[in-house]
């Protein structure tokens, strides 16, 4: 998969998410699966633009 492709549907993904979360907060529910899910995110970003880097 190409990686900046790969880039934009994490950061897709992660502001979809952080909207989700903002709603479930507001409604007093739980939120600790998707906060890790968005840690998980930030981490997957932040390989994915090693990579890239890597790749020039």
């Amino acid at each position: 998969m190409d990686l900046e492709y790969r880039l934009k549907e994490l950061k897709n993904e992660y502001v979809r998410i952080q909207g989700d979360l903002e709603k479930l907060e507001s409604t007093g529910n739980r939120t600790s699966k998707m906060e890790d899910r968005l840690t998980q995110i930030e981490t997957e970003i932040a390989q994915t633009k090693k990579e890239i880097r890597n790749q020039k």
